[in-house]
């Protein structure tokens, strides 16, 4: 295949991809406003479901326009050949291999960055504020740029230059070798993500002493799931929505609750989502999915073994000679099919998974508290209770809530 064809190939996939997203969010977006449901007569109003489709409404239209604004620097970097354009600038000032493509991606992640810097400032300080959920104020913001961009300097670069030396080093072999590395960097972070990473960004103190902290441990017992840490994250900090979330293995295992959670939620709702999370514990759900992540890197690495060394992707990119940063960038947008694909299988697996928890926490505890806490969350948080099917399938990590309720009060 000639560097011409394999352009014109990589245009047509990033295209297929932007199609099939904005296609799916047009489905989605324009369901209509049901009635409401009648397990939601008494968290819900007509009133409220209008609003929240403003919302979806809102936050598709500032979609497009963000999606098509990427797009169009993503075929203008593919079609002018910009991407060996930087390539070619970089290597004119730096000389080692390893260095200049740390330098390379450099460039591309942050030019990135900023470009998407206003978008992100927008939807955070007019959409999410006009709707009552941002908190973030504007120096939190910034500084979880620059806290992300070191965070991204010291752990993503020095795993680029394994990355990277392997690639020169060992040549084809390059690939299970950084798959163990991998494996186990994501180990480690699963297992020290509360203790290292979060408090980076979130304050994290101990749940305090008192009805509620018992009633969660009496119940961790009583399912046999010893607990000593239930942190409490300052997750006002930033968004009035609420979230729990479960990390670590054995004894670093550790349930984060957003404080928001704990404002909005009485006791029994909370040890009922609780039990939720300790039925993804119990049910291995953490285990395997940290497997078919794994899995999942070792296909990744061995498909971009049988790319990282063509010229033609280098010469396709605009590059003027081999380069392994300019075929890593060709193999993202080539797998972008692939990606969907696995992606769509581990949606599925995902909401599989929270039915299972659901049905955990109804079997131990009970299914009407867990219903009641789905409820709340949902209609503070604008959800969409009448997502398109197509919409679902391909995106949603979780079932839809209705879908939810149906289980957990039959």
């Amino acid at each position: 295949m000639s560097p011409e064809i394999l352009k014109y190939l990589l245009v047509g996939v990033v295209v297929f991809g932007f199609l099939v997203d904005k296609i799916l969010s047009y489905l989605n977006v324009k369901q209509a406003v049901p009635q409401v449901p009648d397990t939601l007569q008494e968290y819900l109003s007509i009133k409220k479901l209008q609003e929240s489709k403003a919302y979806q409404l809102e936050n598709y239209r500032f979609g497009l326009y963000a999606g098509v604004f990427s797009f169009a620097f993503t075929i203008l970097f593919i079609g002018m050949g910009w991407f060996g354009a930087v390539d070619t600038w970089v290597g004119s000032y730096v000389e080692n291999p390893l260095y200049q493509s740390v330098v390379f991606f450099a460039i591309i992640f942050i030019g990135s960055d900023i470009l998407s810097l206003p978008f992100d400032y927008y939807s955070t300080f007019v959409i999410e504020e006009k709707y009552g959920f941002n908190k973030t104020s504007t120096r939190t913001f910034f500084s979880d740029k620059l806290k992300g961009y070191l965070l991204s300097l010291l752990v993503g670069g020095g795993l680029l230059l394994v990355f990277l030396w392997l690639i020169h080093q060992m040549g084809s072999h390059f690939w299970w070798i950084f798959w163990i590395v991998a494996s186990v960097f994501m180990v480690v972070v699963n297992l020290f993500y509360t203790a290292w990473i979060l408090p980076l960004f979130n304050k994290l103190t101990p749940l305090e002493e008192g009805e509620l902290k018992q009633r969660i441990i009496h119940y961790a017992r009583s399912v046999n799931f010893p607990l000593d840490n239930i942190l409490v994250m300052d997750g006002s900090k930033r968004s009035a929505k609420a979230n729990a979330f479960f990390s670590g293995f054995g004894k670093r295992k550790k349930v984060v609750l957003y404080d928001t959670l704990l404002e909005q939620h009485p006791p029994e709702e909370l040890v009922a989502v609780l039990a939720h999370e300790v039925g993804h514990y119990k049910k291995k759900h953490i285990v395997l999915g940290m497997i078919t992540s794994v899995l999942q890197v070792g296909l990744l690495l061995f498909l971009l073994s049988q790319f990282i060394f063509s010229e033609t992707m280098s010469l396709a990119l605009g590059g003027e000679v081999w380069s392994a940063q300019l075929n890593i960038i060709g193999f993202t947008m080539l797998f972008t099919p692939i990606s969907m694909v696995i992606g769509m299988g581990m949606n599925w697996l995902s909401r599989k998974h929270e039915f299972e928890a659901d049905a955990f926490a109804k079997d131990t505890f009970a299914g009407k508290p867990l219903a009641e806490a789905l409820k709340t969350l949902s209609v503070k948080t604008l959800s969409n209770i009448n997502p398109h099917p197509w919409y679902v399938f391909v995106n949603y990590s979780h079932p839809p809530l209705l879908e939810r309720l149906a289980r957990l009060e039959s």
